[in-house]
């Protein structure tokens, strides 16, 4: 590729759950190799799509919900479960349970999970409670609504003070997203997968091999250094080491295999069925 050739433009999310996505990306020396290639920068979820979708970027991390007909889905890295995420959490206090929710506080940050939990209400337990828009904290939530819903990073933080939030809002059912998913599908929960805009990579000379290839180098790169994340990310996030290692070696599963992409098919046509999406047609790879 020559240096005169356009750099294919990534949004990327500075959770916790991507990091070991990001590792080439962010750590010397294939850092400064990709530089080459790659340009780039770090937004909400959300906005990553919104980006995508607007050609403010060429390549994304982007929730399920937010792929479309003229994305193309780059084979190899996920970010799923295959049963407990702990980054998605439905907390529900009493003396409600899940079938007499009427009212959940949602973190808006993402679309899938938001879509995920629509699914679990209308489509699992037949009920349709009404989703108010809120900002990610507990106990605010849980005093305006019934339910709160909490996504990625905070929801990780709200199952390391469960005792104090109870002590605020009261004795709570708290429900792993993931794990209500799992139960009833037998599938993995599939959150976010890399897409891309394919016109743009003739003009930047990448291919898609070596776009894959380069996705597929970090992740495996960022698995073999979980150690070296724990300890970059332990003064960045008020968790244990314990938990963080645990979270990235156990809950969080980041290969995009057959039973996963079986799961996404699934994910759209549910959330098509009960509006939660409109029908997108059938899944796009690179």
């Amino acid at each position: 590729m020559s240096h005169s050739s356009p750099k294919l433009r990534v949004a990327a999310i500075n959770f916790l759950n991507p990091a070991p996505l990001m590792w080439d990306f962010e750590h010397p020396p294939t850092n400064t190799h990709l530089a080459e290639r790659y340009d780039l920068h770090y937004t909400q979820p959300s906005l990553c799509a919104a980006e995508l979708l607007s050609g403010r970027a060429d390549l994304g991390l982007i929730p399920i919900a937010a792929l479309t007909p003229e994305l193309a889905i780059v084979p190899g890295c996920t970010i799923a479960s295959l049963d407990r995420v702990r980054s998605i959490q439905l907390i529900v206090k009493a003396p409600h349970t899940l079938e007499t929710v009427r009212t959940v506080a949602a973190d808006t940050a993402s679309r899938s999970s938001l879509a995920y939990t629509q699914v679990l209400f209308r489509k699992f337990l037949g009920t349709d409670p009404a989703f108010v828009p809120a900002a990610a904290d507990p106990i605010a939530m849980l005093q305006q609504a019934d339910a709160a819903l909490l996504i990625g990073d905070p929801a990780l933080l709200a199952l390391e003070a469960r005792d104090e939030i109870e002590q605020s809002a009261g004795p709570c059912q708290w429900f792993d997203l993931a794990h209500e998913w799992h139960t009833r599908t037998q599938l993995p929960w599939v959150a976010a997968v890399w897409a891309v805009r394919p016109e743009a990579l003739p003009k930047t000379g990448i291919t898609p091999t070596q776009l894959v290839q380069d996705l597929q180098h970090s992740r495996d790169a960022g698995l073999l250094n979980t150690e070296a994340l724990v300890a970059e990310w332990t003064p960045r996030i008020p968790l244990t080491p314990t938990t963080i290692h645990h979270y990235l070696t156990r809950n969080i599963h980041y290969t995009l295999t057959k039973p996963c992409i079986e799961a996404v098919n699934l994910f759209r046509t549910y959330a098509a069925e009960i509006n939660a999406l409109p029908p997108l047609g059938p899944l796009n790879f690179l």
